[in-house]
């Protein structure tokens, strides 16, 4: 099943969108690809047409993929040409035959080319994996039989890998934040094909379902999960409070330090310093989304030297802010003569991708799609009008049209190169002059407790209605208070004034991070092996089959805490932190 132009066409475009929109993409374990033969891919689906376009644009080996389209869709002779044309398999899902209707996939595999699917059905935002359908089960075990049918001899169809694939984002819907591509071990299908092919057809339905929680738990290993949104957004939280630059974090080491954290925020402990941990990690997390401020860009303001429980919490003095922020500003103004030019061309599709994005503010998974689509549209518009401008100049000379097309070319490049920096010094800069306003205003300006609550506890996203819950009861999870969430409103809730909400931001930043401290030092001392998903830890004993989707078994598996933070201490703001010594099981 060849491909034709259009997918080619279509895969440059995605690549250039996704190479704009993300500040890094990161490959791992693309050895676990084979660079020839039948593939059956199955990759994680969180964030709707931004997946299949990150999945085949860092596809390892150049090997382009096949998807799966509904057989509707193929009615329409004009519609055939240009989906089949793009690589796309018809799939009839009514039909009870199930050879019949995985024919195309049988034909691409036979053709020892690459098949996607998402096992999970559907794009959604929830703390985990909560779904994975047994489709692709049955499409791997079908071929099977195939491949030993006459047809499947006539072909000389070889034995399928079938690769699990992990997409992480560190924030998916943020603009110049990063991705992560793991691509897990082949599944091995030889003894579930025996069972499969044995002739019972209840036996078949056993070897789908055994398929189905292998390539979950495979999943879940290459993904990051929690019991629930609080357990997720603390420890979120606190990965950001240990790598106050989440880019010094190795992506490598990303989802599994991410995991870690939330583990150790999962299990109820007896340690004293436990107490409160999560509801002030949320805490500080809420502020930080109601006040529009980053951990990031407020970790290099002149935060407190010294932190006494004995007193209260310091907060910046007006002069020390004050020198910060014209520093900043400078910092700000100096570099940006050269990047008046690009930041010009660019301010329409930053003001249009953000328009996308509110059309979809309640939908996490859909605000990235809306600011690439939204975006690339007015890239292409902004651009083409930038490149006829430059080309009139040269009289629409052929060789006008060389330089003008050089020039786009040039300064789409340079706006690429130098985006980044000025990104971070405008978020600092945007970030000090809000401590500024909210440290030197009047304190009649802050918020008072009353109204304060309703911004101190995480705003829950709609449960989707596409996917099923599972009825499989939650591994055992920490207590949180009764107030630690609320559920997403209908409409947005409405956001404050920054200036009413610094105080109490720097003030939970402090707390968070005091707590974490205090946790992670006592943890160490008292316990320092810890329990956490049964992929990552060292087996203790007889393991119990655990859940799948979420955390660990329920006995637990363990991990040294010293070699899982991997000499990170927490530290409260400017005062040096106590590494966790680094010990090996």
């Amino acid at each position: 099943m060849p491909f034709g132009p259009s997918h080619k066409i279509i895969l440059s475009i995605a690549k250039g969108a996704l190479h704009s929109f993300f500040h890094e993409i990161r490959v791992i374990n693309e050895d676990n690809v084979p660079k020839d033969g039948p593939v059956l891919v199955l990759c994680t689906h969180h964030n709707m047409i931004i997946d299949p376009a990150m999945l085949s644009s860092t596809f390892p080996h150049g090997r382009l993929i096949h998807y799966w389209a509904k057989a509707t869709l193929f009615a329409n002779p004009i519609a055939k040409a240009i989906l089949v044309d793009a690589g796309n398999i018809p799939v009839n899902r009514r039909s009870k035959d199930n050879q019949s209707m995985f024919k195309g996939t049988f034909d691409a595999l036979g053709a020892d080319e690459v098949v996607a699917l998402f096992p999970e059905g559907t794009s959604y935002t929830e703390p985990r994996i909560m779904q994975v359908k047994d489709g692709a089960s049955w499409a791997a075990l079908e071929y099977t039989k195939w491949a030993t049918s006459e047809e499947g001899k006539k072909k000389n169809a070889q034995p399928l890998s079938l690769i699990p694939a992990g997409l992480v984002y560190t924030n998916k819907s943020k603009y110049r934040s990063s991705a992560i591509m793991e691509f897990g071990k082949a599944i091995p299908l030889a003894e579930l094909a025996a069972e499969f092919n044995n002739g019972d057809t209840e036996a078949a339905k056993h070897a789908v379902k055994k398929l189905t929680r292998k390539i979950e738990a495979t999943m879940v290993g290459l993904t990051i999960n929690a019991n629930d949104w609080e357990t997720l957004y603390a420890g979120r939280m606190a990965r950001q409070l240990l790598w106050e630059d989440e880019r010094t974090l190795n992506l490598d080491e990303f989802v599994s330090v991410s995991q870690i954290l939330i583990d150790l925020l999962t299990y109820p402990s007896n340690l004293k310093s436990y107490a409160g941990l999560k509801d002030a990690l949320l805490k500080y997390s809420s502020l930080l989304k109601a006040s529009k401020l980053t951990n990031d860009a407020i970790y290099t303001l002149p935060l407190p030297r010294t932190l006494d429980p004995n007193r209260p919490t310091p907060l910046p003095s007006r002069l020390s802010t004050l020198g910060f922020l014209l520093l900043s500003t400078l910092g700000c103004i100096g570099p940006l003569p050269f990047f008046t030019l690009p930041l010009l061309i660019n301010a329409p599709v930053y003001m249009m991708s953000r328009y996308g994005a509110n059309l979809a503010w309640d939908e996490e998974e859909s605000q990235a799609q809306m600011k690439v689509v939204f975006g690339l549209l007015l890239t292409t518009v902004v651009y083409g009008l930038v490149f006829c401008a430059v080309w009139a100049f040269f009289w629409m000379s052929p060789i006008g049209a060389v330089l003008a097309g050089s020039a786009v070319w040039l300064l789409f490049n340079y706006y690429l190169r130098t985006i980044d920096e000025f990104y971070t010094r405008t978020k600092r800069l945007f970030a000090a002059w809000r401590v500024l306003v909210g440290v030197w205003g009047p304190r009649r300006w802050d918020l008072s407790p009353a109204d304060l609550k309703q911004y101190t506890v995480p705003e829950i996203p709609k449960a989707n209605p596409w996917i099923d819950r599972p009825i499989t009861p939650t591994p055992p999870s920490a207590p949180t208070s009764p107030a630690s969430a609320v559920d997403s409103p209908k409409t947005p809730l409405p956001k404050p004034a920054s200036r009413s909400l610094v105080r109490h931001v720097l003030r939970a930043r402090i707390e968070a991070s005091r707590a974490l401290e205090a946790f992670l030092q006592e943890l160490e001392v008292a316990s320092p092996r810890v329990r956490v998903s049964a992929h990552l830890g060292r087996p203790e004993g007889v393991l119990e089959e655990g859940y799948v989707s979420g955390v660990s078994s329920e006995t637990g598996d363990y991990l040294d805490v010293g070699a899982a933070v991997g000499n990170k201490g927490a530290s409260t703001p400017d005062t040096p932190g106590t590494p966790v010594p680094e010990k090996r099981a």
